[in-house]
């Protein structure tokens, strides 16, 4: 089974962003063939700080390495280095449905922000990622659960395309965890935890010092009760039983019933902090040890997209082949 997923350069990456997408791909090394794409591309679709873009690329490759990837297991380059990529999305977009593209909820929210200048590179976002993922020829796409439109776009193309000109991709699958799948706010529950207008309150980032971890559980929106369970009533406290779940590799079922008599949410809210800034610690140190070393990281990722490339090259060639582009040979 091969096993693709991307993950965005920008902004610090935060406990959601840990739970949902990294920890899957560190799991991802013992299920499969696993191949992982740090997206710049994508990530130029909004406004940017080139300088800016290229530490957090960094910061974002050291993150990954520090939480478990190696290099020696799995595939992890920059999206940039594969040309691939950008060649293969517009072959897709000639078997892309404009309309499928105007309803995604990302493109409505992110043009929204972007009141002065909408890029068509945004509006096409969802063809490049169906490219990183189709170009791999992939089964499973470990992702959150705001990326469901995503994958059934990236499926819709790889039908439509597979119709029209031949078997040529793997139509894939999303991987979604069943617990930890949207980590929300700590301040404001009823939303997803993010990087982008979010309080530095309600955000743990993976790089926060344990007793900024704590402090931030310690001061979570719960809500008027005492009882410590999953209501859809209880956001608050429904969003810190599953993060305490993951982080201690057990069940938001075990939580509840340790807690059962609890009688309050103080002691509550500190254990999961607590649980959470260990479980971010050993990451954290070794971030320390690695990001320093640029030329390093430059390193591991382009052997990655040699690799890479020595994939989806043939992808492309026969996809260019089946849609009569460029000379018969290739």
């Amino acid at each position: 089974m091969r096993i693709f997923s991307g993950i965005q350069p920008t902004g610090r990456k935060h406990l959601g962003n840990y739970i949902g997408a990294i920890r899957q791909y560190v799991e991802g090394q013992d299920r499969g063939d696993a191949i992982y794409c740090i997206v710049d591309l994508h990530a130029i679709t909004v406004a940017y700080d080139p300088a800016e873009l290229r530490d957090r690329l960094y910061d974002t490759t050291a993150i990954l390495l520090a939480a478990g990837l190696d290099p020696q297991r799995c595939i992890l380059f920059r999206q940039a280095d594969v040309k691939e990529h950008t060649e293969l999305a517009w072959l897709l977009a000639n078997v892309t449905a404009y309309g499928d593209l105007t309803r995604m909820h990302q493109f409505k929210e992110k043009s929204a922000e972007q009141r002065e200048f909408v890029s068509a590179g945004l509006f096409q976002y969802p063809v490049l990622q169906a490219a990183d993922v189709l170009a791999y020829r992939t089964d499973e796409v470990p992702v959150g659960e705001d990326q469901k439109q995503h994958i059934e776009v990236m499926r819709g193309i790889a039908e439509r395309f597979n119709a029209r000109f031949g078997e040529t991709f793997v139509v894939p699958s999303h991987r979604i965890p069943e617990v930890g799948a949207r980590i929300m706010d700590l301040q404001s529950p009823e939303r997803k935890m993010s990087t982008t207008g979010a309080t530095e309150l309600g955000t743990v980032f993976v790089l926060d010092e344990p007793d900024r971890v704590v402090k931030k559980f310690k001061s979570a929106v719960t809500d008027s009760g005492t009882e410590i369970v999953r209501r859809p009533d209880k956001p608050g406290i429904s969003n810190l039983i599953e993060i305490l779940a993951v982080v201690r590799d057990t069940t938001p079922d075990a939580v509840e019933k340790e807690y059962a008599d609890a009688g309050g949410y103080a002691g509550f809210k500190e254990d999961v902090g607590r649980a959470v800034a260990d479980y971010l610690a050993p990451v954290r140190e070794r971030f320390a040890e690695l990001r320093p070393n640029e030329a390093g990281l430059e390193r591991i990722l382009a052997t990655g997209a040699e690799k890479a490339r020595a994939i989806s090259s043939e992808t492309v060639t026969l996809a260019r082949r089946r849609m009569g582009v460029g000379p018969p040979d290739g």
